[in-house]
């Protein structure tokens, strides 16, 4: 699995917009759209706060497994 699709089925099984993903990473809407689409890489301090967020590990949300694996 493609890590952009990861990122959209998690805000997606959570019912989240783009948006407020956005205001979580603190960037704006269109900038998290290009991360989702994969147009423009995800810098790691966001992959941390975004796993931090939907309690996954990294590798979950890097599509290294498909085990969330939730944090402690």
């Amino acid at each position: 699995m493609h890590i952009y699709q990861r990122l959209r089925d998690l805000r997606e099984d959570q019912d989240k917009k783009q948006e407020t993903i956005a205001l979580i990473l603190k960037i704006s809407r269109q900038q998290y759209q290009l991360y989702e689409s994969g147009k423009r890489e995800l810098p790691m301090h966001h992959f941390i706060t975004l796993a931090r967020y939907y309690n996954v590990s990294l590798d979950y949300l890097a599509g290294l497994t498909d085990t969330p694996k939730k944090l402690y």
